[in-house]
């Protein structure tokens, strides 16, 4: 039988459904939660709710996935949660209780317990959810739950070159820049290929600098 486990760092709450401990468990239901936001496991019912924010050319921009209408939505949807059943990801939709809506989603990938890393990424939100309090709460909890439930030693992001924006978020919450693969995608207009920027932040890093100076960003907009 499950139990729920609550997780406390300050004053910063994740909810866990599983007894297993320093696992990511696939099969398992996790919510992330603090005051501001909630991460809470994809499922297709929440198609309807980001619908009313997928309809941006600017969340797809530099994606290789489209969400843009009903069909494709259920598709990308379908695609993360099929690819949770296999172990491959672990997507969460994020919700604003703020303004009691829907936000947007991201997703854990390419975990491997054997070398305690895990990467972060596929993460959009709706235009009225950009430059707000959503991704830095998200990010928060998300690499707190790496970090301090899962004991992991790194987690890795990867970014298309051209997005500026998302480099820049990700240098702000503590992220280094190590290194480039080049050509890794088809480019955006279908000519040619283009280069994908690798970032990292590590377990040392994350409890010495980055955890400290992303709490009090999110304590100075509370």
């Amino acid at each position: 039988m499950e139990c729920g486990i609550t997780y406390r760092s300050n004053e910063f709450v994740v909810i866990y459904k599983s007894q297993q401990v320093n696992i990511l468990d696939f099969t398992k239901d996790y919510t992330l939660e603090n005051e501001k936001v909630k991460l809470i496991p994809l499922t297709l019912e929440h198609v309807e709710y980001l619908l009313l924010q997928s309809d941006d050319s600017d969340i797809w921009y530099y994606l290789l996935e489209e969400g843009r209408d009903r069909i494709r939505l259920h598709e990308y949807v379908s695609h993360a949660i099929e690819n949770r059943s296999i172990s491959k990801e672990y997507p969460f939709v994020v919700y604003d209780k703020i303004k009691n809506m829907y936000a947007g989603t991201t997703r854990f990938y390419d975990y491997s317990e054997v070398l305690k890393v895990v990467k972060l990424g596929h993460t959009w939100y709706g235009k009225n959810f950009r430059g707000t309090h959503i991704n830095k709460n998200c990010k928060y909890l998300l690499l707190e739950f790496a970090f301090e439930y899962l004991e992991l030693e790194r987690v890795g992001f990867g970014v298309h070159m051209n997005n500026k924006i998302s480099i820049a978020a990700m240098k702000s919450i503590g992220c280094t820049k190590e290194g480039v693969l080049r050509n890794f995608i088809p480019s955006i207009d279908g000519t040619g290929r283009v280069d994908i920027v690798l970032l990292s932040m590590l377990r040392q890093e994350w409890y010495t600098s980055a955890e400290p100076r992303l709490r009090d960003k999110l304590s100075s907009k509370a």
